[in-house]
């Protein structure tokens, strides 16, 4: 079972920074993301920091929101 993410922040990179309940804090990369569909608002940084924890996953004012297994998953160790 994955993890629920508590804590999200967003980087200068298109990075986001996750911390998850169990402890664990992993980096994910976006920058695959940010050029396809609803995802390329996320270009503009000041958007892309707006990013916050939403129920098990995160979410971006306008809706954009991801997996909470492919952001577990496809993250790496802080």
């Amino acid at each position: 079972m994955t993890p629920n993410i508590v804590d999200v922040k967003a980087q200068d990179n298109y990075e986001i920074l996750l911390s998850f309940e169990n402890g664990e804090i992993k980096i994910f990369d976006m920058k695959p993301y940010i050029d396809k569909g609803f995802f390329k608002q996320l270009q503009d940084k000041a958007y892309f920091k707006t990013v916050k924890p939403h129920f098990d996953s995160i979410q971006w004012t306008n809706g954009q929101d991801l997996s909470p297994d492919t952001l577990y998953l496809d993250s790496y160790s802080a």
